[in-house]
């Protein structure tokens, strides 16, 4: 039996005990429906072998080929991640457009005695939903954007925003990335398609009567680009826009940047493309500050004298409705908790 979605809440509240995604684990990684399992009956070394054999003997000799390693790789699954499930276990099952790879394993958990469905159409069906939500219809919720200078301590507050009831989605958390030059963590970003898939997972979460509070951005994060329908929204979108102090600020960013700021080798390299935009004598400066351990004087003097010019070109170049200025002389503690809820005070009295 297959399932048919027609939008991504059918998807997202499918009700079944579990999603099995058989395909390879190359697949996977790159997206996967939300909450999936990767249970694959092809890895990704098999199903290159299958694929050559299809191309260099026959059509018929990779499906027998394939046909044995899937079924072999279905019992090793069962033996292992499956044995502890009980009767009445219920899963959906899919593989990239719902064909052999899926129905083969949902063929096996139905002869065995449970309830396997599969995806109708396979992840290509999400990825059709997904595309449709963030490319080809417009959002159909009312953003507004968290803005202010770098250090202002946005991403701080978007939990604490969160645990106030205001609807946030946090993009750099989905990018793993902060968002600037310096942003860059030690883990790799998601693909742009499993960026995609939590972006859309976030927005399908929210309810479109209700503003929707996003920091404000550029059209890229890192290496990913934000989706046109997002970035259409976000250009629209009023602002509230957080000011504190250069002092204040250093201390934030001291303190969110500490694994970059603890490594004085990357980040030097990290600013020396500044060379081209900033100067070679601004950039050494910074490079002096590094070498004599002056962290806050650092973070200060980048704040200054390179993200605040960037900020105030970009912000020129979108000429945003600013909703609110939010003034805050620390960013530290009970200050931080009283700028979150004036946020959401102001952000709630848009609901009425």
């Amino acid at each position: 039996m297959a399932m048919r979605v027609t939008s991504l809440g059918d998807l997202l509240r499918h009700g079944f005990d579990a999603v099995l995604d058989v395909r390879s684990p190359a697949e996977f990684a790159e997206d996967h429906v939300p909450g999936a399992i990767n249970l694959p009956v092809l890895d990704d070394a098999e199903r290159a072998t299958v694929g050559t054999q299809y191309k260099q003997v026959s059509p018929f000799a990779a499906r027998k080929l394939g046909a044995a390693m899937v079924f072999r790789n279905i019992a090793q699954h069962l033996d292992g991640s499956l044995a502890a499930r009980d009767g009445s276990w219920h899963p959906l099952v899919y593989c990239w457009r719902g064909g052999q790879r899926s129905g083969s394993f949902a063929w096996a958990l139905t002869q065995i005695g449970w309830r396997a469905e599969t995806l109708e159409g396979g992840y290509r069906t999400w990825r059709r939903l997904v595309t449709a939500a963030l490319y080809d219809q417009p959002l159909p919720h009312r953003l507004v954007q968290l803005g202010g200078y770098t250090g202002t301590a946005k991403t701080a507050l978007l939990p604490l925003l969160a645990q106030r009831g205001v609807q946030v989605i946090d993009l750099e958390g989905l990018a793993r990335h902060r968002g600037s030059l310096l942003g860059g963590r030690h883990e790799d970003q998601p693909s742009q398609k499993l960026f995609e898939t939590g972006l859309a997972q976030a927005v399908a979460q929210c309810d479109p009567a209700r503003p929707v509070l996003v920091e404000a951005e550029s059209s890229k994060i890192g290496a990913l680009n934000l989706p046109p329908s997002l970035w259409t929204a976000m250009k629209a979108a009023p602002w509230i826009e957080i000011a504190a102090p250069l002092a204040a600020r250093a201390q934030y960013l001291n303190a969110a940047y500490d694994d970059i700021l603890s490594d004085a080798a990357r980040l030097k390299a990290m600013l020396a493309p500044l060379r081209y935009h900033r100067g070679h004598a601004l950039v050494d400066q910074w490079c002096a500050l590094i070498d004599a351990g002056k962290r806050l004087e650092l973070c200060a003097a980048l704040a200054a004298e390179h993200y605040d010019p960037a900020y105030e070109s970009s912000k020129r170049a979108v000429t945003p409705t600013l909703l609110a200025r939010v003034e805050t002389a620390s960013l530290e503690g009970a200050a931080l908790e009283d700028l979150a809820d004036r946020i959401a005070d102001r952000l709630q009295a848009m609901e009425i």
